[in-house]
């Protein structure tokens, strides 16, 4: 899968748009008017050649850039003449402090809403999970953390979003492709026009699908003819379960589960390229809360330490399917939401065993720094975008048993300044 698609956190929900609006971009209207200019000969020179050698017609381009700019006040732009830059503040969700992505009114209403929805759609849900082998909690979880099982509205014009994308975006390359693949969706009367509406990155309908993913994916589940995630629930949930499967879900196997690391196990094992058989991270001393085994099929299949604040925050041993989880947005937070709001659909509101700790609070410049600091040294960090993924986390910690300090395995400032 596309793991860039997945980092701009493509399919965010309305909080993440406010943030995202936060970073207007200041710009003189003698310098719009300028980009303006700009654009509209990139779309006739550039952009009009290649849709029409893909067969998008004349008609259906016009109509899709009428009365359309750029948007300069969309975050992660290049504007002419500039080089791109790591973002000073982090806005997107997914990326910042872990526990706070799991406040219980975010989390409550999806798991609240899933259960709900579950029994109204208990025979389509059985249906789905009987073709593709994916659980009903799963599809609804994504469902409601995507755009609210439907209820968010999309603010923004999709061309005009993946136009000024593919023509100023630091991530030009992909969403001329996205940008392409909308045109291919109108031309061949899959939406209109006007339907076209998008999240702040381009992403469409109730599964906040990127075009190219609706091209792949989108599944016609209600028999009509046409596969509708604008308005249709059925063809919504099989055309999010689809995607998993595309990308590897394992019928029968579980997502992950919360454990305890004991303090002689590093959270530097952490990793999906790091991976044992579930029963031989029991041998370790890791142990399910609450007492229970690990289901037999799971402990002699592998597993995987995950560890998504270090050791500020709870930890899990997360199957293959947990990945799949990722590939619908490149974000450990975001799959843990994902994994453990569909067992609260399933099992009720209980939350974490553990605590989310307090992290220090680092601009997402400050973990760039540490990050190019931590590959000075021959760390692999996944590198330095200001995103401590698993890769990043891992080294910290590696860093940190090595120069006589406490593992934590997570950023805070002492690393950084250790950095630079």
């Amino acid at each position: 899968m596309k793991r860039l698609l997945a980092r701009i956190a493509v399919r965010s929900t309305a909080a993440v748009f406010r943030l995202a609006i936060a970073g207007l971009l200041a710009v003189s209207p003698a310098s719009a008017a300028k980009i303006d200019d700009q654009f509209q000969a990139w779309l006739a020179k550039d952009l009009w050649p290649e849709a029409k050698a893909k067969g998008i017609s004349r008609t259906t381009f016009d109509a899709a850039f009428s009365g359309v700019s750029p948007n300069l006040k969309l975050p992660d732009l290049v504007l002419p003449g500039e080089k791109p830059k790591t973002p000073k503040k982090q806005h997107q969700a997914e990326f910042g402090s872990p526990g706070n992505y799991f406040a219980e009114k975010t989390l409550g209403a999806v798991t609240a809403g899933g259960r709900t929805r579950a029994g109204a759609n208990a025979k389509t849900l059985a249906a789905i999970e009987k073709r593709f082998g994916v659980p009903g909690g799963v599809v609804l979880a994504i469902w409601g953390r995507e755009s609210g099982f439907g209820a968010a509205k999309m603010p923004y014009d999709a061309f005009e979003v993946l136009g000024t994308k593919a023509f100023l975006a630091t991530r030009k390359d992909m969403f001329r492709k996205e940008l392409l693949a909308g045109l291919e969706m109108v031309e061949r009367g899959l939406v209109s026009r006007k339907d076209m509406r998008s999240s702040w990155a381009g992403a469409l309908g109730q599964p906040q699908f990127l075009p190219t993913s609706f091209l792949q994916h989108a599944v016609d589940f209600d028999g009509d003819g046409r596969a509708d995630i604008w308005k249709s629930t059925p063809d919504t949930l099989a055309s999010i379960a689809n995607y998993l499967v595309h990308y590897g879900w394992v019928k029968g196997r579980d997502w992950g589960f919360e454990v305890s690391v004991p303090d002689n196990v590093t959270c530097a094992l952490e990793g999906p390229d790091q991976g044992k058989r579930i029963s031989d991270w029991a041998a370790m001393g890791i142990t399910r809360v609450g007492g229970r085994p690990f289901p037999a099929n799971e402990s002699r299949a592998d597993g995987f330490l995950m560890m998504p604040a270090g050791r500020n925050g709870p930890a899990f041993i997360v199957t293959p399917n947990f990945y799949v989880l990722k590939e619908y947005n490149e974000s450990d937070v975001y799959a843990l939401f994902i994994g453990h709001g569909a067992d609260r659909i399933a099992s009720g509101d209980k939350r974490f065993a553990g605590a989310w700790g307090k992290v220090d609070g680092l601009y997402r410049s400050d973990v760039a720094d540490m990050q190019r600091g931590l590959e000075k040294l021959g760390y692999d960090v996944g590198g330095a975008d200001g995103l401590p993924g698993f890769k990043t986390r891992r080294s910290i910690g590696d860093w940190q048993a090595k120069n006589g300090r406490s593992a934590t395995c997570f950023p805070d400032k002492s690393v950084v300044e250790a950095m630079r």
